[in-house]
C-alpha cells in the first residue's frame, strides 16, 4: 500500500470577506505560503464560489485543490481547521471532475467558448418563453422545449441550479449528466433526461429574433445565442480533495435523503 501524500508546499486563496482573510493569515503564519505555479497544492478559503473559481483558474495544471469552509455555503468545502494541516492534506481522498465544455453560437455568428464545472443553462432574456429544439448525438430527441430555459449539469453541480430546477442528483462517480428543463410550459409534464457523460448535446433556439436567449456556463454568460452546443471535457481533469468522511460522494448521497 502507497504511503500517504505528504504537501509541503502549499499555496492558499482566500475570497475577500473578513472571516476567509482572517483565516488566511492564521494558516500562512503556521505553514507558509507558496506561489500556485511553485506550490503541490491548492487551498482555497472561503465558500463555494471561491472554489468554483480557483477551480476554473487552475483547472489545466492539474494540482490537487482542498477547500476550508470560510464562507456562506459550504458543499464543496471541507470544515475549516488550523490544526494539523499536512496530515489532513495526506489523508484526504482525492475526486476527478470534467468540466463541461460549452460552444455557444450567437445570432452574429460568432462562436464563444467556456468551461462549467457546475452547469451550462439557457434562459429567456425578455417576457416570453424560450423556444428551443433539443439534440443528442446528432439525433432530434424533442423538437420544441417551450419553457424558461434547460440546463446541462454535472454531477458536482447536480445540487447546484440543477436541483433548484427538480432535477436529479447525480452520484459524483457517476457517469451522467443530468438535462433538465427550467419551468418547462410544453411538454408540460417533461421533467428532463439522463444522458450518459459522453453524450453531445445541442439546443438550437427557435425563433431568436422574437424570443431571445442567453446562455450561461457557470458565470460565463453570452447573450442571444442561436445555437449550443456541450460535451463533458475529458482532456481536463481538476483534482479536488476532501477529508475521510466528508467526501464530495458521501455529501451528495446525505443531500438526497435530506440532509
Amino acid at each position: 500500500m502507497a504511503s500517504p501524500k505528504r504537501y509541503d508546499r502549499i499555496a492558499f486563496v482566500a475570497s475577500a470577506s473578513a472571516e476567509a482573510q482572517a483565516a488566511l493569515a492564521e494558516l500562512v503564519r503556521l505553514y507558509g505560503n507558496h506561489d500556485p505555479d511553485t506550490a503541490e497544492i491548492l487551498v482555497a478559503i472561503g465558500g463555494d464560489g471561491l472554489m468554483l473559481e480557483t477551480l476554473h483558474r487552475y483547472m489545466r495544471t492539474r494540482k490537487p485543490i482542498y477547500g476550508m469552509h470560510r464562507g456562506t455555503v459550504g458543499f464543496l468545502m471541507n470544515e475549516f481547521s488550523t490544526h494539523d494541516l499536512h496530515g489532513r492534506l495526506a489523508a484526504a481522498r482525492e475526486t476527478l471532475i470534467n468540466p463541461l465544455l460549452m460552444r455557444a453560437t450567437d445570432i452574429h455568428d460568432q462562436v464563444h467558448l467556456h468551461h462549467a464545472i457546475n452547469e451550462v443553462y439557457l434562459f429567456r432574456q425578455t417576457y416570453q418563453a424560450a423556444h428551443v429544439r433539443i439534440l443528442i448525438d446528432e439525433h432530434e430527441r424533442m423538437a420544441e422545449l417551450i419553457a424558461d430555459g434547460i440546463l446541462v449539469a454535472t454531477p458536482a453541480g447536480s445540487t447546484a441550479y440543477n436541483l433548484s430546477a427538480q432535477g436529479p442528483i447525480l452520484p459524483i462517480n457517476a457517469a451522467l449528466l443530468a438535462l433538465t428543463p427550467i419551468s418547462a410550459f410544453r411538454p408540460r409534464r417533461w421533467r428532463g433526461a439522463l444522458l450518459p457523460n459522453t453524450a453531445f448535446v445541442v439546443i438550437e433556439v427557435l425563433e431568436g429574433g422574437k424570443r431571445p436567449v442567453a446562455a450561461v456556463a457557470d458565470h460565463d454568460e453570452v447573450r442571444d445565442v442561436r445555437r449550443v452546443e456541450v460535451l463533458s471535457d475529458k482532456s481536463i481533469s481538476m483534482r479536488m480533495l476532501f477529508d475521510p468522511g466528508h467526501s464530495l460522494e458521501e455529501r451528495i448521497l446525505r443531500e438526497q435523503f435530506g440532509h
